[in-house]
């Protein structure tokens, strides 16, 4: 039976839009199939800073949020006013035919709520696993609050129509803890848009001077291992006895501040450069130069389970990696990437000195994850799951 196109409204809290990724491919995917689409997020603070903007066919109404600091408490703070700023303005899209919520946090199904009354059905876009980023962030146990996640995750579960996974391993806890049928969960793996990533003319002047260039790339919070990585270089100059190689580390997040404290500890500040957000165009520029990039996430629960964008852009532009052996790490990069045995920093140096010893290596790695990002895991596959579980919400 064939679904009509009707009325969608994403709901997002820790990003921005179009800044986040994922979710302006998906609405992208759902405009070109006819949807239209209305988004609610976050405002930006150097850019998506308007209350409401129109781009490319999709509405965007944006509210003032400030991040959350600290502890668990800041975060009560933050998603309480993310609420009921995106409630006021699910009220102002009026009635639509699907809402979609990407998490964190799992607190955005009481708009959903408010809005299956009118009609809607509830597709629940699982981005992270909240117990498990509770786990991984705050390192407090299975205390109350660890318990209360689990609670709202559950009522997540049950009150969603759909569930889009990002990967099989989420699917896996969808249908085991949260008791979805497998019918009604769907994977849509996040992927670079291939067209996007393209090799542009290598710089040598971005590796200051050395021979290789070091690149890492992405949210810089307290389970991204920004510090694993920092202090593999460590080793790798002092262990290892290399220091032909300057590093760029390209991203931001809370933890942006004590990275650059650590790299001054480390006395890496003389080979480390910080960048925070850069354009497009210079995001390209330094990894067209890089020799070898860094997946330094360590093994936590959420991160064993989890999908890098990282990876997936690595491998658009053609890059060797360096990571840990992390199960879904290995499934995204398959033999794109050399792996160090979990939060091992030594033998992850170890691995950057042999990549810069192999250029044949290098290229050959490269090519075989620029080919896996152009073929199985490619975007076009995840628009047809996206919009089959649109079609499935519906039905």
């Amino acid at each position: 039976m064939s679904v009509l196109p009707g009325k969608a409204l994403i709901l997002v809290e820790n990003l921005s839009v179009p800044f986040d990724r994922r979710v302006w491919q998906e609405c992208q995917t759902l405009r070109d199939a006819g949807w239209e689409v209305h988004v609610i997020c976050p405002q930006g603070t150097k850019r998506d800073t308007e209350a409401e903007v129109t781009i490319d066919g999709v509405h965007i109404l944006r509210y003032p949020l400030k991040a959350a600091t600290g502890g668990p408490a800041g975060y009560v703070q933050e998603y309480g006013s993310a609420l009921w700023h995106t409630l006021r303005l699910a009220r102002k899209v009026g009635r639509v035919d699907v809402v979609h919520a990407c998490n964190p946090p799992d607190l955005l199904f009481l708009v959903a709520l408010y809005l299956k009354r009118q009609g809607a059905k509830f597709i629940f876009d699982q981005h992270d696993l909240c117990p498990e980023l509770y786990l991984s962030r705050f390192d407090r146990g299975e205390d109350f609050l660890y318990r209360a996640v689990c609670a709202l995750e559950r009522r997540t579960y049950k009150t969603a129509d759909v569930v889009i996974a990002t990967n099989e391993s989420y699917k896996d806890v969808a249908v085991k803890r949260g008791g979805k049928s497998p019918d009604d969960v769907f994977v849509v793996r996040s992927a670079p848009v291939v067209e996007r990533f393209h090799l542009v003319p290598a710089e040598p002047e971005l590796k200051k001077g050395k021979p290789h260039l070091l690149a890492y790339l992405g949210v810089m919070g307290p389970q991204d291992g920004v510090d694993y990585a920092l202090r593999a270089l460590a080793s790798l100059r002092d262990e290892v006895g290399r220091d032909d190689w300057h590093a760029v580390f390209i991203g931001s997040g809370d933890a942006f501040d004590a990275m650059v404290a650590l790299s001054k500890e480390l006395k890496l500040d003389d080979q480390v450069e910080f960048t925070g957000r850069i354009s497009d165009e210079d995001l390209l520029r330094y990894l067209s130069s890089a020799d070898v990039c860094l997946s330094p996430d360590p093994l936590n629960p959420l991160n064993d389970v989890s999908t890098m964008n990282k990876i997936m852009e690595y491998m658009a532009m053609s890059r060797p990696i360096v990571s840990f052996e992390l199960r879904e790490a290995c499934v995204s990069a398959g033999e794109a990437a050399l792996y160090a045995p979990a939060n091992d920093e030594p033998e992850f140096a170890k691995l950057i000195a042999h990549l810069l010893d192999s250029p044949e290596q290098r290229a050959e790695m490269g090519e075989l994850g620029r080919a896996r990002v152009a073929g199985p895991l490619s975007w076009e596959n995840s628009q047809k799951a996206l919009l089959a579980a649109y079609a499935a919400a519906v039905r």
